[in-house]
Formats: structure tokens, sequence, C-alpha cells
């Protein structure tokens, strides 16, 4: 059964989703992230925020006084045991209540002597104006400086006139702000209804989106169940291709290695053709050409004993060189490699490399393997998908939403209207209250009027060459004026005064005790002091709700958490009464899903990476009688060059031992055979270094491919079946892995819409500022709207008050100044009387007789009765001193 306080905490159903903590039985891989979107949310157009604008002065200026009146700490510990014993103990702790209040007791008490003993100075004053004494002698005394004290008076009096009309504008413009304020209170008090509305309203919406928002994961997991192939599969072919396709490699490359042999050998008969055929050719034309020297060198020049000696010697030079014309390298024992050939295009009958081919298209297929072999349970895991939609969906059909957010709306609705009732009660009030402070305010005001009447009266009307007997009548008027506002000071001060001390006490405390406590938060700390409401409840709020007085939910985490937008589930801690953690359990969503994807079952037994054909293609490969090429023979024959002298330098060194000669027939014919040597070079020996280059090249990569060739065949076909091993026994292990990955993957879609969901409800959903907002237009309007002005219109009005006293002492002061005396000092002719009258007596009238003794200095002076006594139209003085 609810109880009556939490009839607003229905609505709060909206939250259907758990935040409890589940633990879930898998570590889950980061997924892919999904985007849910934002949650719709209102916009609230309460602004609980107050700015008095220029007004704020005055309200630091009293915050600043009451600061300086009360500058202790927030007596929490006070406030609280007087609380806990329903103010029993302040008999106890009522020294530590003294000690905090000590400041307002201090003021309140100097506003209850001002209240009291005013009415009686004024009683006494009165008293004495009607004995003449007081100023109450209609006789003014003259002297020197009567001028100075005059000016003196009415500047002190303007001043502080025009201080009190400072204080009552304050306390007017205080006034005129609360009541312009109060027509503040409907606009806010409608705007937080609205809002309220906004959020009954818009929490079916938010609710109906997070519900919607399940096909966004429905989607991408549907989504990767059609392309199980590339996205299992795919993960299987790439640790599978990790392992495997250094093995095809290796494969691939033997297969490079065959042709590259085949092309070698036929290199090698190619070249060793042209050196064979070359070889005998350049044998027969070196030969024609040591024979033709010879020949030539049997002219009688290189034997004539007459002949130069240059010549003889150069012949016989040349003769001893031909021996070296003649070739080094006999090419024609070596045998050819037709037989290697023969072999070798055997083995190439079979392309290896198409079989290589076929083995990375099976490796290929397993994406494809996988999506034929997993089609049943795709087909399973999705029908379970739509299911689990359904069950989602469900949940919000399990609360009566509607029917609580209908009833939270018609309780808005009766609340506002109540609220509409008590307007014009409140308005009727406020007037009543405007009218009372204006007639506080009125009071001061007629004070003030007096004072400006009478100062400007008397300073128009005053006439320095008129006797105080003789003033005008403008002068006596402001003089009477003066008087009038004294009297009315007298009976108006001490009301004044007791309502501000009245007023200052009230509204003192409780911008202390209250305003200034909730902003600083020590409020909040009062209301959550443990066992404080309820003995029996360690927290108020949860023990009052859920019965739960241990759950953490405090009034300043409840206001903090609404002030922050947050949800109200969060902020409630509605988990402690919509338990629906069957409903946002991914373990309970999932767990058929899990176990379908779990009896998946994927063989890769049809994959072969190497048929039987490769692997005997590889073994005839080894069997193609490299090793029984001579490869030294070849290697010996290559590096003898192909004539025993570099044709070329022979050629050069023999022109140059001809231009030694001089010019004659054998100069000539040996410089014929000079070009002759270059021309066999040219043509013969050029071509045959090219071949001999060529078959060194291929002999050498033969004889590195016929290294261990039979071994390196042997690890190859060993890596293979490694591979087709790990493919075929042992890739259970690696199928299961990725499996697990894969299916971690789609359950990590619905764990982050479920945390999604979970994030979304604690911050978005159905988001509690309006309630904060309730709270801190509660706070503007009883602490800014009336403590602050009501603190503002004591202090003006306090002020100005206190200021009358000046005002009454001044104002008497200076009446005597312009009122129209009944008698002033008269002097006689001063040849005679060399001093001035004397005032003797308490009166001030001369006396013949001082304290009952004759006055021999005054019997001259003739005696006259008391109207007589100073005549009206005496002359001013003249007497040398005055």
């Amino acid at each position: 059964m609810w109880k009556p306080g939490t009839l607003l905490l229905l609505l709060l159903w909206l939250a259907s989703g758990e935040l409890q903590q589940e633990t879930e039985p898998r570590r889950l891989p980061p997924p892919g992230k999904l985007n849910f979107g934002y949650v719709p949310a209102g916009v609230y157009e309460t602004l609980a925020h107050y700015e008095p604008g220029p007004i704020g002065i005055l309200f630091h200026m009293v915050h600043a006084f009451l600061y300086a009146v009360q500058p202790n700490a927030f007596p929490h510990d006070l406030i609280v045991k007087l609380a806990k014993d329903k103010f029993g103990a302040i008999q106890t702790e009522y020294q530590k209540a003294i000690y905090y209040e000590i400041g307002f007791l201090v003021c309140a008490a100097v506003g209850l002597l001002f209240t009291i003993l005013m009415p009686i100075a004024g009683l006494f004053f009165c008293m004495c104006r009607c004995c003449d004494n007081c100023g109450g002698e209609m006789h003014q005394r003259q002297r020197k400086n009567a001028d100075c004290r005059r000016g003196l008076l009415g500047t002190l009096l303007f001043s502080t006139s025009l201080v009190i009309t400072i204080g009552v504008l304050c306390a007017y413009a205080a006034n005129q702000n609360l009541s312009s304020q109060v027509k503040n209170v409907r606009r806010l008090v409608n705007s937080n209804m609205r809002d309220l509305h906004t959020f009954a309203n818009d929490t079916p919406m938010q609710i109906e989106y997070l519900i919607s928002q399940y096909a966004t994961a429905k989607n991408k997991v549907i989504y990767d169940l059609d392309n199980i192939g590339p996205l299992l599969g795919g993960r299987i072919h790439d640790q599978l291709d990790k392992e495997v396709r250094p093995a095809l490699d290796q494969v691939l490359n033997m297969a490079g290695a065959m042709r590259e042999t085949k092309e070698a050998l036929e290199s090698v008969n190619a070249s060793l053709e042209v050196l064979q055929d070359g070889t005998g050719k350049l044998s027969l034309n070196l030969g024609q050409v040591r024979t033709s020297i010879n020949h030539t060198l049997n002219d009688t020049d290189c034997h004539d004993e007459d002949s130069d000696a240059t010549t003889a010697q150069l012949c016989r030079n040349i003769r001893q060189s031909l021996s070296q014309l003649q070739i080094s390298s006999n090419f024609t024992r070596l045998p050819d490699v037709n037989a290697q050939l023969e072999k070798m295009n055997d083995v190439l009958k079979t392309d290896l490399s198409a079989v290589v081919q076929r083995g990375f298209s099976s490796l290929n297929d397993t994406p494809h393997m996988v999506i034929e072999q997993t089609r049943s349970v795709v087909e399973s895991v999705t029908n379970l998908v739509d299911s689990i939609g359904n069950n989602i969906s469900s949940f919000s059909k399990a609360f009566p939403v509607q029917s609580c957010l209908s009833n939270f709306t018609i309780f808005i609705n009766h609340v506002h209207a109540k609220i509409e009732d008590y307007y014009p009660e409140i308005d009727k009030m406020d007037f009543y209250r405007w009218i009372g402070c204006i007639a506080l305010c009125c009071m001061v005001v007629l004070v003030l009027a007096f004072n400006y009447l009478g100062l400007l009266c008397g300073t128009l009307g005053y006439d320095k060459h008129a006797s105080p007997t003789t003033r005008g009548c403008i002068s006596n008027t402001g003089g009477t004026m003066l008087m009038a506002g004294v009297g009315f000071s007298f009976l108006f001060s001490w009301v004044l005064m007791g309502v501000v001390t009245i007023i200052f006490l009230a509204g003192g405390n409780m911008e202390k005790l209250v305003c200034e406590p909730f902003h600083t938060k020590e409020l909040f700390k009062v209301v959550d002091t443990p066992y404080m409401i309820n003995p029996e409840w360690k927290n108020f709020i949860p023990g009052y709700m859920y019965n739960d007085s241990e759950l953490k939910l405090t009034t300043e985490s409840l206001y903090s958490t609404c002030k922050k937008n947050q949800g109200i589930y969060s902020a409630m801690r509605l988990d402690k009464v919509f338990n629906i953690s069957s409903y946002l359990n991914t373990t309970v969503f999932t767990k058929d899903v899990v176990s379908q994807l779990d009896s998946l079952k994927i063989d890769l037994r049809g994959i072969i990476l190497l048929e039987a054909e490769g692997r005997q293609n590889l073994l005839d490969f080894s069997e193609a009688g490299l090793s029984e090429i001579n490869y030294a023979d070849y290697l010996e024959e290559v590096n003898k060059g192909v004539t025993v002298v570099d044709l070329l330098s022979f050629a050069r060194e023999l022109e140059a031992q001809t231009d030694l000669m001089p010019k004659s027939n054998l100069q000539s014919a040996l410089k014929g055979h000079v070009s002759t040597l270059r021309q066999i070079h040219r043509q013969q020996i050029v071509p045959m270094e090219q071949s001999m280059s060529a078959l060194n090249q291929s002999m050498r990569f033969l004889e590195r491919t016929a290294s261990d060739l039979p071994n390196k065949i042997l690890a190859v076909l060993d890596a293979i079946k490694a591979a087709q091993f790990l493919i075929s026994q042992n890739a259970t292990h690696l199928i299961n892995r990725e499996s697990r990955k894969y299916t971690n993957t789609i359950i990590g879609y619905f764990h982050q819409y479920i945390e999604w969901v979970k994030t979304s409800l604690a911050m978005e959903v159905a988001p509690c500022k309006p309630f904060s907002n309730m709270v801190d237009t509660a706070e503007i309007m009883a602490c800014s709207f009336v403590v602050d002005s009501m603190n503002t219109f004591w202090m003006g009005l306090g002020c100005s008050t206190l200021l009358l006293l000046p005002s009454i002492i001044l104002a008497v002061k200076l009446a005597k100044y312009y009122r129209r005396m009944d008698t002033e000092d008269v002097y006689d002719d001063p040849e005679t009387i060399p001093m001035k009258t004397m005032e003797i007596g308490n009166n001030g009238y001369h006396s013949e007789h001082l304290q009952g003794i004759p006055n021999p200095m005054m019997t001259s002076i003739p005696t006259y009765d008391t109207m007589n006594r100073f005549p009206r139209a005496s002359a001013p003085p003249r007497h040398i001193d005055w």
C-alpha cells in the first residue's frame, strides 16, 4: 500500500530498467560501437534563478550588516539537538543559543529600549516645554555667533533629513519590490506546473524511444548473422592463413624454381652450342692471323743488318708474342644437359602453380564453408532475436504507466487549482502589507515634510535685521513646522522602532537560519542528520518511502541529482520499488542465443592445400638429375676466358710497336693485321664472352638449385603436411576461439543496448529538474522576494527612525532661530551701563535678589513685571562687546 507522500513517485515507474549492476558470466570484448541517438527531451522553461537588479546592492548591504551582527557559523549541532529533543534541550543549551543570537539580542535590546524610552522622553520633553524649559521659553538670548550657529544647525538638520529620506526611499523601494515580485509568483508557479506537465507528457515518449532503439541492436545482430561468412569465416581464414600461407608460398616458390631451372638448362645448352661452334672458328681465324703475321715478319726489313736496329728488334718481339694468339678454353669437351632438360620438361607438364592456386582457393573458400555449415543456426538465432525484442517490448505493458501518469497529471491540476484559489488571498494580504508599510513610511515622510518645510520657510523668511520679537510670519511658520516635526517624531518613532525590531528579529533569523544555510547546503545536512526525524530511521526519505532507512538517499543527494537534470529513477533510487531485472538482464536475454551460437560446428577438412599431383611433381623435380651435372668443369672452362691473351690489348700493343717502325710496306701490313684482330674480337670474341657469361650465371643458378634439393623438397612437403594437419585435425581450437569471439560480439550488442538503457534511465529519461526547480522557486519566493525585501525595508526604516533622534535635537535648537519670541534681551545706554544686561536665575530674567541676597549692582535698574520686563520694541544692542 503506497503512502500518501509517494504519489509523486508513482510516475517514476517509467524508469523501467534495473540500475543494479549485474554480473556478466563472460568478459565481453569491446564490440562495434552502436549509435542509439539521443533520448528526446522536453524543454523545461522554468529559470530558477533570480537577479534582483539595482536593488541587489541594498540586499548585499543587508547581508553584510547581518554578518556583522551574526558572524557565528551555522549552529548545526545545536539545531539537531533541539530538533531531536523537540526543544526540550533548550533548558540546558540556552547558553549556546544565547551565544549564537547575541548579536540579534543586543540589537533587539537597543530597539526595545528605544521603543520604551522614546515615548517617556517625549512626555518629559512636553512637560519641560510647558514649564518653559527645554526650549519652551519664548525668549532667545542674543549671541554674537547666532548666524553661524543657525547655519550650522540648519545644515546638520538638512543633512540628517536627507539621510532619513534615503532610508525611507530604500524602505519604499523594498516595499515596492516585494509587491512587484509577488506578481511574479503566479508566473513562476505556472512555469513550474507546465514543467511538471512536460515531465509527465514526455516520459512515455522517452520510454517508447528506449524500447524502439532495440531495433538498432537487433539490426546490427542480424547484419552480423547475415555476414557470418566474412566475419567469423574471415577471422578463421585470417588465423589459418598465418600458418598455411608460408607453406603454400614455399610450394609456389618451388614452382618458380622449376621454371627457372628449365630456363637455366635451356640457356646452358644454347650457350654451350654457341661456344663450341665459336671455339672452332676462332681457333681457325687466330691460326690464320698468326701465319699472316709470321709471313709479314719475313720481310727483308726485319732481317737486313743494315736496316734500322729498332725495326729488327720490334720484329723479333712481335714474333715472340704470336704464340699468345690461341684459344684458352675448350668447350668441345663439355657434355650437354639435354637429359636434365628432358626431365624438367616432364616435370613442368604438371602446372604446380595452378595446383597451389587451387590450394589457395580452397583456403579462401573458408567464409563460404562457414556460411553453408551455419545456415540453420543463423536462422534459429534470428528467430530468437525477434522473440527477445517482443520480450523487451512487453515490459512497457507490465506496469500501468499511462494510468500512473494520468493520476499524476490530475494531481498536478488539482494542486494548481488550489494554488490559483489562493492568489486573491495572497494579493489581498500583500495589499494590506503594502498599505501598512506605506503607512510606516508616511510617518517618517510626515516628519520629513515638516523638517523640509520648516527649513524652507525659516530660510526664506529669515531677516537678519529683525529682532527675535519682530521676526516675520514665514520665519515663525518655519520654526513652528520644525516643532511640529519634533512632535510627530516623538509620536511615531517608538512605533516605527517597535515594528523594525520585530521585522528585524524575524527577517534576520530567517536569513541566517534558513536562506543562508540553504545556499551553503548546511540546511540539507540538518535534514539529513541520521535518526533526527524518526529515531528508528537512519535516513528519513528511504525509511518513509521504502522502509529501508539504510539506503543512501538524502535530501541533499536528491536535490543535487535533480539540479543536474538527471533521471528521477537514479535520483529517487526507484530500483527499490521497480525491480525489473528480469527484463534488463543480459544473461536472461541472451541465454538461448549463446546456446545456439555455442552449438556451431564448422568442419574445414574439405580444404585441400596441395593435391597428390603437386606432391609428386615436387618429388619428380628432386629427381631431375641436376646433381649429376659436373658444375666444376663448366665453371673451370668459363673462368679461363676465350683466348690466352686479351685480343684488344694484343692489338693495341702490336699497333704501338708498329708505330715505332719507319713508314714502309712492313708497317702497312702490320697495321692491316691489327685491324683484323680487332674485327675478330668484335665479331667472335664478344659474342662468345656473352655466351660464357650466360653460361656462368646459368650454371651457378643450377648449382645453387641442385644443392641439397631433395632435402628442400622434403621440407616443403613436411610444411604442407603440417599445415594440412592443422586444418583437418587441430583447427578445432582455433574455430572455437573465433566462434566465442563472434558470439561475444553478438552478445555485446545486447549488452550495449542494456547499458545504454540503464544509463539513459539514470541520466536522460524523466529528468527531474522540475522538482529541484520547485525547491529553488520556493527559496526564491521566500528568501529573495520576501526575506530580502523585508530585511531591506527594516534596514531603511530603522536607519531613518534612529536618525529621528538627532533630527529632534537639531529641529528644537534651530526652531529658536526661526520662531517669533515673546521677549528678547534689552541693553541700556552703553555709557551708563558698561556691560550687557545679565540673566540671573534659571529663567533667564533679571532679578533683584539672587538666592535671597540683594544685588547692589541691580538696585538702579527698575523692576518690571513679567510681561513688561523686556519691551518688545527694544533697539538692537550697541554694547562695545556685542
